[in-house]
């Protein structure tokens, strides 16, 4: 039975120069890949930016001969159009963190047009949460502020130089106003609730059932590393996290979620095992716990 997977990218696919050193144990360190061992898969202003290691590519070359696999970022339209991912093009994407669902490479209009309809019912709009935002940030620790998409704000910010407790805060402003924040490394994500990784998955995974590609039974395989990917994963058949990122440090549990027993890029491997193994058995067993 072909299954769904649905996977974040950075961080979880693909890895930049200091995500690959995220590791947290002395097997991490070993099993860190030399320079050969390593496969650009994004270029920005001239310069690699990110990448997959070279069994990571076969992996997901073959992993989408066998199953239908749904890159899910909360990159915009024009920074996941950067990445030249092994086994693309695929039929579908999402962008934007759900805001975006792309079909053979264009984002669907239908599907944005009642995003946006749901964010102007759902709360506070992007002009007023990004006015309160500016009235809480300055420059001596904010590197910069951006609007992805016209659906919601990130910051980069100096982690040393940033007030304590300002998350914690400027969330509990937002919850109450249809929006919410998190971090995951030195960006700090301001989302609506109407956008959202796992319903846009859904929503994708209904559109394969009606064309016939999935069988309604078909199982969804999830992945991802920051609370912006727990919906989708808690929604998911089986999900697995890698043992790094915000998940990780929130020590983010469910009953079907699976951790590598990897950090670093050597999760990125060991998510790729995980999913092939899974579309092996039909998935039909969950490994619940660490994979050691």
């Amino acid at each position: 039975m072909t299954a769904l997977i649905a996977t974040d990218l950075d961080r979880t696919m693909i890895y930049s120069r200091g995500a690959m050193e995220l590791a947290v144990t002395e097997s991490d360190v070993a099993e860190r890949p030399g320079e050969e061992d390593l496969l650009c898969v994004e270029v920005y202003d001239g310069k690699p930016l990110s990448y997959v290691t070279s069994a990571a590519e076969a992996m997901l070359r073959r992993l989408t001969a066998s199953a239908v696999i749904v890159p899910t970022t909360t990159r915009t339209v024009a920074q996941f159009q950067r990445i030249d991912l092994p086994g693309a093009p695929w039929r579908y994407a999402i962008t934007t963190n759900g805001g975006n669902i792309l079909v053979d490479g264009v984002p669907d209009a239908g599907w944005r047009s009642g995003v946006d309809i749901a964010m102007a019912e759902g709360g506070a709009s992007l002009v007023e949460v990004g006015a309160e935002l500016s009235r809480r940030i300055d420059d001596s620790w904010v590197r910069s502020s951006r609007v992805a998409d016209e659906l919601f704000s990130y910051l980069v910010v100096d982690l040393d130089a940033m007030p304590s407790g300002f998350v914690e805060e400027w969330n509990d402003w937002c919850v109450d106003r249809g929006w919410g924040a998190s971090r995951q490394g030195r960006k700090i994500y301001t989302m609506p609730d109407a956008v959202c990784k796992g319903r846009a998955v859904a929503e994708v995974r209904t559109r394969l059932v009606d064309d016939g590609v999935l069988e309604p039974e078909a199982p969804l395989l999830a992945a991802g590393d920051g609370a912006l990917d727990a919906n989708m994963l808690s929604a998911a058949d089986a999900a697995i996290r890698p043992r790094h990122g915000e998940l990780e440090t929130l020590d983010w549990q469910h009953p079907t979620l699976s951790v590598t027993g990897s950090s670093g890029i050597a999760a990125g491997e060991e998510i790729l095992r995980w999913f092939a193994d899974r579309v092996a058995r039909g998935a039909g067993t969950t490994a619940v716990g660490s994979l050691l």
